[in-house]
């Protein structure tokens, strides 16, 4: 009984009760980086001597330092310093480091300020102190706003300006000229006073310019230089520089040092600006001259310097200088001094001067009635001797350098000044001559920009057309340049001109459009010069006919060009054209419109006599109704959503043409038409890809739309990269619309690769890049989405939240909706929309004659080609060569290759280098040009970088596309391989 008792006992107490089970929290995991300062700390504790502790600092200076640790890194680097280092270049490094530090991102130095002036006080090395200086300094300027840190800067860089160590000097100089504030009046009553510093550390007897000025006698040369930049340095930053310094400015253009006078002919020319009206006495006479033309006498004279860079220097200055008078700038181009700038006694002087010398001669002594003393030419002139004709020491200067700043530095002057010009234009004609090819270039350059103040005489002109002999293309190109928009005095100079400019074409014929080019502008810039001339360049005869010319022969096209130019301005030329001249007019106005003006020829209605474009002001007329149409024609697209599928297509189809035709007639609007134009082709590929039948029928069934659905998305993609990277002055809102697009085009091939493939792995990887996509469209255009309501990005961000936790079948099921549910967004055009386009003049196409060379070996083949509207074209742009058996060379031209003529404008001049095995027979090969692409679609990690370079180990989302685009039509060459001989 009792056992039973006990077993019913322990079945009462042993009942198991299973209640609910609850749910643990879910531990969050934090990833930690190894601290930087731990580390530092371990590695400095781990050396054994001062070496090794340089070598540390020498491997952590190589890693990147995140913004919240930098702080411990510095105290680690500061305990160090103090405790156990004597070291100077260990010390030297430390304080290296805290500089480099306190420049990184997001860091606030004010809290090592206080330690870093402590170590100052107590650093005993020159170098280390020199270093820390240079530390204090970058403390400074991250502090911009910071009175109270900028005071004691002040007042430590005044306290170590007594070392003896010319390193700390120049720094403390460096730190006044970049912290330092103008907030008391100068005092000049204790030249002997040592300066002294309040509690505050501000500077208490005299201001920071003073300081500055002590040291222009500094016995070192280095420190002289500092001084002078620092006190520009104040002027850099808005500070106005007392008139005083003027004079210590000009006795530091005599100093030994060529730094030195450097910097003083800077800061004489700073002065001049700040002060130019100013009142200066000449040393050594009573009279008185601007400060503007002191200066620029002064720095003419520098024009001499033993240096070739105080040289340099003083020429680049000259072309800067303002509001100087006419007789100075004159005086640079004449080495003998003019009557003007010298001081003239008044008849009263004279008089004075004879009755001081006595009493009148006897005629018993010789010579007994000449001057007393002789008169010192230096204290009578108002300028300098030694720098009379300036500029003619300048440009027969022995240094290249030297002569191109004072070409540079004469054409600023002769832009300001047309009789500068008039009376410089020998000097520059001369420079055509130089030996130096950059020097001639560079004349070249700088007659054509003063070229509208001057006009050519024969002799001059005469000197100028040699340079047509010379090799070097760049300069013949850059004289017809010159001679487009250069004024000639007689028809003898357009008869030498054009007989110049033919031998030219016959010696170089590559120069034909050149050449071409330079005839129009000379014809229509002189008809009255041409009009005698016309009979005999058309070889025309009163009473007897003559034969026709050849149509192909450059020559002849030369000289109609210049006639044909010049009859626009002067009716009355026609009537000396032959039957033959007018059928020539005809072909050429059809062949070579852009060399050829439309003109008015009486009686010949069949010469197209007046066209629409050539009466004045037609021309804005018809860009402005040409505007008006193509805002119509947008404004006509936008409502292609209120139509059925079929009239959607046919009205983009149709727009889409209209706006085509109007870039071929309207070069003005082209840019704008062509984006438009292809922007609708992509709408218009989208809605074919989407259309009903497609997507309600099985796979197998529509196996042939599948494929046009799929080239439509890869179509759409590659007109995008067109579109936001061959157009340039697009706005934000534009290059939204683009990507827009092309998120599109992205989701119709996710969805066509899900119809197409089975299983669902393969779809994970499309669907996550996918959703990456519209991630980083929401990043980067996220103050455009205002502009993208009811559109497909929208509503995919709507569903972002379901999109991120769905299977990949879902997601592909909700983009296809989204897709069909989506409207054509509206387009707003910018200002101005330039097309990236290229032209090439060479190789022309034209030529059955092959280029032979042998197997294995290489031709040349020169490329000519004008690049429009092409940005960064020395990283962008290269050249494509496709061979008939399908293989394709790309070739990268060297950036010497380019020249910029103008402002949108390239020119590349370069050589394609072509090899093949043995053909049987000439082929052609294809020559154009490419422009190549990189796209970013998302951007770094949020990881910032610190102070250090690397980013070795951060995480890269970014996912980059890389292509190239035609942008050229293809040129065709025969070329001819032939078997090597045995």
């Amino acid at each position: 009984m009792a056992a039973h008792l006990k077993k019913r006992v322990y079945e009462e107490f042993s009942k198991v009760v299973q209640l609910p089970q609850e749910e643990a929290p879910a531990k969050k995991l934090r990833l930690s980086k190894p601290s930087k300062s731990a580390a530092l700390h371990i590695d400095l504790c781990k050396a054994t001597n001062s070496t090794d502790a340089l070598q540390y600092l020498l491997q952590f200076a190589r890693k990147p330092v995140e913004t919240e640790s930098v702080e411990g890194v510095v105290r680690i680097l500061l305990e160090h310093y103090y405790k156990k280092e004597n070291d100077n270049s260990v010390r030297l490094k430390i304080a290296s480091l805290l500089g480099l530090l306190t420049k990184t991102q997001g860091f606030n130095p004010d809290c090592i300020v206080d330690d870093a002036i402590s170590t100052i006080n107590n650093e005993k090395s020159h170098q280390v102190l020199a270093q820390l200086l240079d530390t204090l300094l970058v403390i400074g300027t991250q502090l911009p706003d910071s009175t109270t840190v900028k005071q004691r800067l002040i007042a430590v860089a005044c306290k170590h300006l007594s070392d003896t160590y010319f390193g700390v000097r120049n720094k403390c100089l460096q730190l006044l000229g970049c912290l330092g504030t103008v907030d008391t009046p100068m005092t000049r009553d204790g030249e002997g006073l040592v300066m002294s510093t309040g509690a505050s550390g501000a500077v208490g007897v005299r201001d920071v310019q003073s300081v500055i000025s002590d040291y222009f006698g500094d016995q070192d040369p280095r420190v002289r230089t500092a001084a002078i930049k620092a006190m520009l340095q104040l002027n850099e930053r808005g500070m106005k520089i007392h008139q005083i310094i003027y004079e210590h400015a000009c006795r530091l253009l005599c100093d030994d040092y060529e730094q030195v006078r450097s910097a003083a002919v800077q800061m004489v020319w700073v002065l001049s600006q700040l002060y130019p009206e100013s009142i200066v006495p000449i040393p050594s006479s009573n009279e008185e001259i601007r400060l503007v033309d002191d200066s620029f006498g002064k720095i003419s004279h520098m024009i001499s310097d033993g240096s070739w860079v105080v040289r340099v220097q003083a020429a680049r200055t000259l072309g800067l200088m303002q509001h100087v008078s006419p007789w100075f700038l004159e005086q640079t181009l004449d080495k003998k001094l003019m009557s003007n700038l010298k001081r003239k006694c008044t008849a009263h002087e004279r008089a004075k001067e004879l009755f001081a010398s006595g009493e009148f001669s006897s005629g018993r002594k010789w010579a007994d009635d000449a001057p007393k003393n002789k008169v010192d030419t230096d204290a009578v002139n108002l300028i300098a001797s030694g720098a009379c004709g300036a500029f003619v020491h300048g440009l027969e200067d022995e240094m290249y350098e030297v002569r191109i700043a004072a070409v540079e530095a004469v054409c600023a002057l002769a832009q300001s000044s047309a009789s500068f010009a008039e009376k410089c234009l020998d000097f520059l004609v001369d420079m055509f001559n130089d030996e130096i090819e950059e020097v001639r270039l560079q004349s070249i350059h700088v007659l054509r920009q003063i070229s509208k103040n001057i006009t050519l005489r024969e002799d001059q002109l005469d000197t100028v057309l040699a340079v047509l002999e010379d090799k070097s293309r760049d300069i013949r190109e850059a004289l017809h340049e010159l001679l487009c928009y250069t004024n000639v005095s007689t028809k003898e100079c357009i008869q030498l001109a054009l007989l110049e400019l033919l031998k030219n074409l016959t010696k170089y014929p590559t120069d034909r459009n050149s050449v071409w080019k330079c005839l129009k502008f000379l014809g229509s810039r002189h008809p009255t010069l041409v009009l005698p001339l016309v009979p005999e360049l058309l070889s025309t005869h009163p009473y007897f006919d003559t034969p026709e010319p050849d149509m192909d022969d450059p020559a002849y096209i030369a000289v109609l060009v210049l006639v044909f130019n010049a009859a626009k301005s002067c009716p009355t030329m026609p009537a000396l054209f032959s039957d033959h001249t007018f059928r020539h007019y005809a072909y050429l106005r059809d062949s070579l419109s852009h060399l050829v003006p439309p003109l008015r020829l009486p009686g010949r209605k069949q010469m197209f006599g007046v066209e629409s474009g050539s009466e004045p002001g037609s021309g804005s007329g018809s860009v402005e109704s040409a505007q008006q149409f193509l805002q119509q024609s947008l404004a006509r697209v936008s409502t292609v959503q209120n139509l059925e599928a079929q009239g959607a297509q046919d009205l983009l189809d149709f727009t889409i043409r209209d706006l085509q035709r109007l870039g071929e007639l309207q070069t003005e609007l082209a840019g704008a038409a062509d984006f438009c134009a292809t922007y609708l082709r992509c709408q218009l590929l989208l809605m074919k890809a989407l259309q009903e039948k497609l997507w309600n029928m099985a796979v197998p069934l529509c196996l042939k739309q599948n494929a046009m659905a799929t080239a439509a998305a890869r179509q759409i993609l590659e007109e995008t990269y067109k579109l936001e990277f061959l157009y340039s002055g697009l706005e934000n809102r534009q290059v939204a619309m683009i990507h827009h697009v092309r998120l599109q085009a992205k989701a119709l091939q996710l969805v066509l690769t899900a119809r197409t493939k089975r299983g669902v792995e393969p779809l994970i990887n499309l669907c996550e890049k996918f959703l990456q996509e519209v991630e980083s469209f929401q990043r980067s255009f996220l103050m455009e989405l205002p502009h993208f309501q009811e559109s497909f990005v929208e509503k995919l961000l709507e569903l972002m939240p379901r999109l991120s936790s769905c299977k990949p079948v879902e997601l592909v099921k909700i983009l296809q909706t989204t897709l069909r549910q989506g409207g054509l967004l509206p387009i707003k055009l910018p200002e101005q929309i330039q097309r990236a386009s290229a032209t090439i003049i060479e190789p022309t196409g034209e030529s059955d004659n092959p280029l032979r060379f042998t197997t294995g070996l290489v031709v040349a083949l020169d490329i000519d080609a004008t690049l429009e509207h092409v940005q960064n074209p020395q990283a962008t742009v290269k050249v494509q060569v496709l061979y008939p058996d399908g293989q394709s060379h790309v070739i990268h031209p060297k950036p010497g290759d380019f020249r910029n003529p103008g402002p949108g404008r390239h020119r590349l001049i370069t050589q394609v280098y072509l090899s093949h095995t043995a053909w049987t027979e000439p082929c052609q090969i294809e020559v154009r040009l490419l422009l190549a692409y990189s796209s970013t679609s998302s951007s770094l990690s949020s990881h910032k970088v610190g102070w250090g370079d690397s980013t070795d180990g951060l995480p890269q989302t970014e996912s980059t596309t890389e292509g190239t685009i035609p942008f050229s039509k293809p040129v065709k060459v025969f070329i001819m391989p032939k078997p090597a001989r045995r």
